[in-house]
């Protein structure tokens, strides 16, 4: 016994049960609909009550309408203000230090200086008038009692000798007065111990100037090592040569060679 043919509006019911036990229960376009608005929808922008909400196509043509018809979008917040470098202070003082003896005990002592609380300060070796003044960014690390006791002392040393220096025609001075990891020499610089430097450098009289590290120049008044030649003082004109950290010397070879073709031109000009 054959059965019977299903009639359309059976095919159809069947069909509609089907994706009904699937879960689908709305119809799909192929148009493509904007899902995403500019902004999400306020309380302003409901339908009032007893209104027909809007259609699918409506929302898209309103996410598709021109720029200048859309509401404006809300200002962007201004970048905080950049934070403002702290205030430039006389470390000095209304008497400083007279003389390198004076100067010795006001570098050990004075509160106004920031030091590191992990390390001790390490007061500058050496007499007034010294044919050579060395300059340094800071102490050693291991540096308890003197300046410059470890590997860089021994550097240094040996470089004097090959220059023709005994160890007493040389000031020997570090620009902080204890090691400081990571310090800011410019913003040190503009906080007055450019100012300490001047004035040490006035005291110490010396005739010559080597400053081991570019990244003094700040301290010493100039933007770059390069532009700085000679600094004036109450005693005249000093001529300056700077030169790498002895850190960097130990680390890189070469730049021993660098420094030894810098320092031989440079003398052969004085």
């Amino acid at each position: 016994m054959n059965s019977p043919q299903p009639t359309l509006a059976r095919e159809f019911a069947s069909a509609l049960a089907w994706w009904q036990a699937a879960g689908v229960d709305c119809d799909f376009h192929d148009d493509a609909t904007a899902w995403l608005a500019d902004e999400p929808l306020t309380p302003a922008h409901t339908a009032p009550e007893g209104a027909a909400a809007p259609t699918r196509r409506q929302h898209a043509a309103s996410a598709q309408a021109p720029q200048a018809e859309r509401p404006a979008s809300p200002a962007r917040m201004a970048p905080p203000p950049a934070p403002s470098l702290p205030a430039r202070r006389n470390l000095l003082g209304d008497s400083p230090p007279a003389d390198c003896a004076a100067f010795r005990a006001w570098w050990l002592e004075a509160p106004e200086l920031t030091s590191a609380a992990a390390f001790p300060r390490i007061a500058p070796r050496g007499e007034a008038g010294a044919r050579l003044m060395v300059l340094v960014p800071q102490p050693e690390e291991g540096d308890r009692t003197a300046l410059l006791e470890g590997a860089q002392g021994r550097l240094l040393a040996a470089m004097l000798a090959a220059m023709g220096y005994e160890a007493d025609a040389v000031y020997c001075a570090a620009a902080l007065p204890c090691h400081t990891p990571m310090a800011d020499l410019a913003s040190l610089a503009a906080q007055g111990m450019d100012a300490v430097t001047a004035h040490h450098i006035g005291l110490a009289q010396p005739q010559r100037l080597l400053v081991l590290g570019g990244n003094l120049a700040p301290i010493l008044g100039a933007q770059e090592p390069d532009g700085l030649r000679e600094i004036n003082h109450a005693g005249g004109k000093l001529p300056v040569i700077f030169g790498d950290t002895l850190e960097a010397m130990l680390h890189m070879p070469r730049l021993k060679a660098r420094f030894w073709r810098r320092w031989m031109e440079w003398s052969a000009t004085l």
